[in-house]
């Protein structure tokens, strides 16, 4: 297995999905709803969500073939085939697709790699609003538009990073006293709060803004986010020896059996360290 071809074919295909959703950005488009989990955010799809799955299987559909690889992505029913090979590809053509029919920053593409243990062993991640390219190898480096990535936690606040603004959140006390902890920990002043981004890009905004954290509770209710959200950019916490857990702090399932929503566990992804 050559990841090294395998990750150039999926930054090719991320950016080809990326030039879908640039040449839409600043149109209207046609909103439909499909099954999802309990949030509206999980429901609403996009005729470019679509066409941006097309663009990335015109690049990846071959490698399946060619490598033995099985596909899970969102936009296409999950046929099981991640548990009979030893590989596959994890797709999310447009994450963040409230964001984008908004019209606001938060979308991305997101393309992993991941072994039929759950392992993330590529990861790809393409913003399309500020041109920037994320990708990662296992066990070679995490890259932000070409050049090595050294994550730097410099702010004198913990950054809270969430899809659904603090004040509107279930728990959001519970949330509020984990957050107070951490400033107590490390002797930080306050916490801020970035909301608004799909899972993907929240998890490359605690990146960027450290210290900081994402976290979602176990809950019963379908959702979470799925595992596209989080493959691609599990990878890159792995790479950078950083937390990207479920809630408990556990391994983080990739290749559930039970369906790919990830509520049972919960999240927690961090630049605490």
């Amino acid at each position: 297995m050559d990841l090294a071809i395998l990750n150039n074919i999926a930054i090719k295909a991320a950016l080809a999905a990326g030039k879908v959703i640039q040449k839409y950005m600043n149109e209207n488009v046609l909103v439909e709803k499909k099954k999802g989990g309990a949030s509206y955010a999980s429901q609403v799809v996009t005729s470019v969500d679509k066409e941006c799955e097309i663009a990335i299987l015109t690049h990846l559909l071959p490698t399946c073939d060619e490598f033995n690889l099985a596909l899970l992505s969102e936009e296409t029913e999950d046929n099981g085939s991640r548990f009979q090979k030893d590989y596959f590809w994890c797709i999310d053509p447009l994450d963040g697709t409230l964001a984008f029919i908004n019209k606001q920053p938060g979308f991305s593409v997101s393309i992993a790699l991941v072994s039929k243990d759950g392992t993330p062993h590529i990861g790809v991640v393409f913003d399309p609003s500020r041109n920037i390219l994320y990708h990662v190898i296992k066990g070679i480096g995490v890259y932000k538009n070409s050049v090595p990535w050294k994550i730097k936690r410099s702010n004198d606040h913990l950054t809270y990073v969430t899809d659904r603004k603090l004040k509107n959140t279930s728990r959001a006390a519970e949330i509020e006293i984990l957050l107070n902890d951490n400033i107590n920990k490390m002797s930080l002043n306050s916490f801020k709060e970035i909301s608004g981004a799909g899972a993907v890009l929240n998890a490359i905004f605690v990146l960027e803004n450290g210290p900081a954290c994402m976290l979602k509770f176990p809950k019963k209710e379908r959702g979470g986010g799925s595992i596209w959200d989080y493959a691609a950019t599990a990878c890159i916490y792995q790479e950078l020896g950083l937390p990207s857990t479920n809630f408990k702090g556990e391994r983080l399932d990739l290749n559930k059996k039970n369906g790919t929503f990830m509520n049972q566990e919960g999240v927690y992804f961090s630049n605490l360290i």
